[in-house]
């Protein structure tokens, strides 16, 4: 290389250094902002991260201090006393429930079923354990027919907890002397594959109980 091609050489790399370093003060700002946003956003992920985490362990240690109450109305009380949301509010209804039939407080469990089964933020299973225990409760007392109108909305294909909506609409269907319905509807539920031995040992026993013939196993 000659001394005029190696002197247009460092002119060259002069002018793009320099056109580099104009561009630097320009436009660095940019990449300092963007690296500054991108650890703020880590730190902020990782503080609510943090805070849920936080949260979590204050609510079971809230729910297991009230579960350690011996006496049922101090460990109702307890259990209302938790603040919680979403899928956590209805876990503590669930026990809340247990605890005010325990303590007595038969209207209090109704209630707090009855939330949960009215949040329509809940995912679906939580809903129909609330509307089946709340049905279960009321048996006797709420009229028949409204337990089945009430059962039939969770006992629908693929329902989590249909075959025990079936059971207790079966039983329902009795208290409103409509025993044949009852019987037809016992009988389709403990031929169907995936109905549990438990709760086939119970049909088969009220089919018997209504005049029919027990499945054989």
């Amino acid at each position: 290389m000659s001394d005029v091609d190696s002197f247009i050489e460092e002119v060259a790399e002069e002018v793009r250094r320099d056109r580099l370093f104009r561009l630097m003060r320009r436009y660095g700002w940019i990449a300092i902002v963007a690296v500054i946003l991108l650890v703020g956003g880590a730190a902020v992920n990782e503080y609510r991260k943090a805070q849920a985490r936080a949260a979590a362990e204050a609510l079971g240690d809230a729910i297991s201090a009230a579960l350690a109450q011996e006496d049922p109305a101090a460990r109702l009380a307890a259990l209302q006393a938790i603040e919680a949301e979403g899928r956590a509010a209805a876990v503590a209804a669930f026990l809340e429930a247990e605890a005010a039939l325990q303590a007595g407080e038969k209207p209090v469990a109704e209630a707090a079923l009855g939330r949960v089964a009215a949040d329509g933020a809940l995912p679906a299973h939580y809903r129909d354990l609330a509307v089946l225990k709340l049905a279960m409760l009321q048996a006797g007392e709420v009229a028949a027919e409204a337990r089945i109108a009430a059962l039939e909305g969770i006992a629908g294909p693929g329902a989590p907890y249909r075959r025990l909506a079936e059971e207790q609409i079966a039983l329902a269907e009795i208290e409103a002397g409509r025993s044949d319905a009852a019987l037809e509807r016992l009988r389709r539920l403990v031929e169907e594959t995936g109905t549990g031995q438990g709760l086939r040992q119970r049909l088969s026993e009220l089919i018997v109980v209504l005049g029919g013939e027990a499945a054989e196993s």
